[in-house]
């Protein structure tokens, strides 16, 4: 049995929130606690009541006040609930000393456990799988206790233990937790290392892709913004479908032919939220790289949704946290069916990687046209066609032109290799020093 499956299933469950006087999170706390409890329902949980506080700052044992801790133990036996999920991430003391008080028959949960349990139940690959279980286990290694050490034995059998087969045996004077400890630490070790060779995969595949001159699009966007419904109409994909948190998360990309004939791939990855867990941020390293990558980034709106500004932000800033910078992004208000006021904002001042926004409803194929002609149009602005001479001596050069460009000539001159390339935008001035004098630009034919 998978660690990853869930337990939680079927269950009631009390959510629990706090607002810390003097910050500004994103949401409000209703508001999160909402998004909360939509994260619940995802993990098949029945929530069946709530308790919130506003502290002037969070107690160091049990993360809420004395006082309200008896009110949910309360509360938990008044709905005979099995489980408790905090809107924040706990830390091994909050868990201990809330664990203690709540009791071995109910369950303890928090924001970043619940989201990795949905990720379990919805990895369909091999990728997304191992990608999720090693989150899973660096999340929970340092908050394990007795609760936790049936995990290294349901972990894929005895290939569990380390990856190799062996049997984790206790040593003289070493406790059991100490052995569970040291048996997840080696699969973790494990698991890192198959996905470092997913990682070299994925940079083979971007490299192929480079060569072939393909540029690639990428879709980001708050989870539920509808990007796997864009990605079917825009690309006539097959990607599954749900009104639900995390519905998909193994990446998806297609082939699309734009209004210039200009062929392009599209890649759909995996939803964001806000308080996504730094351990699950840290596992899907490989599959966020794709967006790194890009040539284009398609920031998908749900621009039905009262929350739709501090998602954006949210998106932003896992964006500016996983390193992207200086791709060109194009913000797509989605499901413009759900809404009476089609107007679009203001681009903010402050969003200089922002080209442009457009208007659709993916699902009733609005606006789609328009989006490709941007589309076209912003692939078009971030390709120079460009002339280097560069010296024999320089392989490595030449090797990078073609990791990033898409060659169009090259020929062996006095002096170096003349290559004519496109280049995009973000690339160019890697190549700058290598310029045919006297060529800034090479015009269209």
């Amino acid at each position: 049995m998978n660690p990853a499956i869930s337990e939680f299933q079927h269950d009631k469950a009390i959510l629990v929130g706090v607002q810390v006087r003097g910050t500004r999170p994103l949401l409000s706390l209703q508001e999160s606690l909402q998004e909360l409890a939509l994260l619940a329902d995802t993990a098949g949980l029945t929530v069946v009541g709530e308790l919130t506080q506003t502290l002037n700052r969070i107690e160091p044992a049990t993360f809420i006040g004395s006082g309200k801790v008896t009110e949910m133990m309360e509360l938990v036996a008044s709905a005979a609930a099995g489980t408790v999920i905090f809107d924040d991430e706990l830390s091994p003391r909050h868990q201990r000393e809330l664990s203690e008080a709540l009791g071995e028959n109910i369950k303890l949960l928090d924001r970043s456990a619940l989201i990795l349990d949905i990720f379990a139940q919805h990895a369909r690959t091999r990728e997304g799988a191992l990608q999720v279980e090693l989150a899973q286990y660096e999340y929970r290694l340092p908050r394990l206790t007795r609760q936790w050490t049936h995990l290294a034995r349901q972990a894929g059998g005895a290939g569990a233990r380390g990856g190799s087969g062996g049997v984790g045996v206790r040593g003289p004077g070493e406790t059991q937790l100490e052995v569970d400890r040291r048996d997840i630490s080696r699969r973790i070790a494990h698991l890192k290392n198959e996905l470092e060779r997913v990682r070299q995969h994925r940079r083979l595949q971007r490299e192929s892709r480079r060569r072939a001159g393909v540029p690639v699009v990428s879709l980001v966007g708050y989870t539920n913004a509808g990007k796997s419904t864009l990605m079917n109409t825009i690309a006539s994909a097959d990607v599954y479908v749900a009104n639900q948190l995390f519905a998909t998360l193994d990446p998806t990309t297609r082939r699309v032919e734009l209004p210039s004939n200009r062929q392009v791939l599209f890649t759909d990855t995996v939803g964001f939220i806000q308080k996504l867990p730094p351990a699950l941020i840290a596992a899907f390293r490989a599959t966020l790289e794709e967006i790194q990558e890009a040539d284009l980034i398609l920031h998908v709106v749900d621009a039905s949704h009262p929350s739709a500004a501090a998602q954006i932000e949210a998106v932003d800033d896992i964006l500016a946290e996983i390193e992207v910078t200086g791709v060109p992004r194009l913000l797509v208000w989605n499901k413009l069916d759900q809404v009476e006021d089609t107007t679009l904002p203001d681009l903010r001042p402050g969003d200089r990687d922002y080209r442009g926004q457009v208007a659709v409803s993916a699902l009733q194929r609005t606006g789609i046209a328009a989006l490709r002609e941007q589309i076209d149009a912003l692939l078009a602005i971030t390709l120079q066609r460009l002339r280097y001479v560069i010296p024999y001596q320089r392989g490595d050069v030449v090797s990078q032109l073609h990791e990033v460009a898409r060659v169009l000539r090259q020929e062996h001159i006095d002096g170096g290799v003349l290559i004519e390339a496109e280049v995009p935008d973000f690339a160019a001035g890697r190549f700058q020093p290598y310029l045919s004098p006297g060529e800034t630009d090479v015009p269209q034919d």
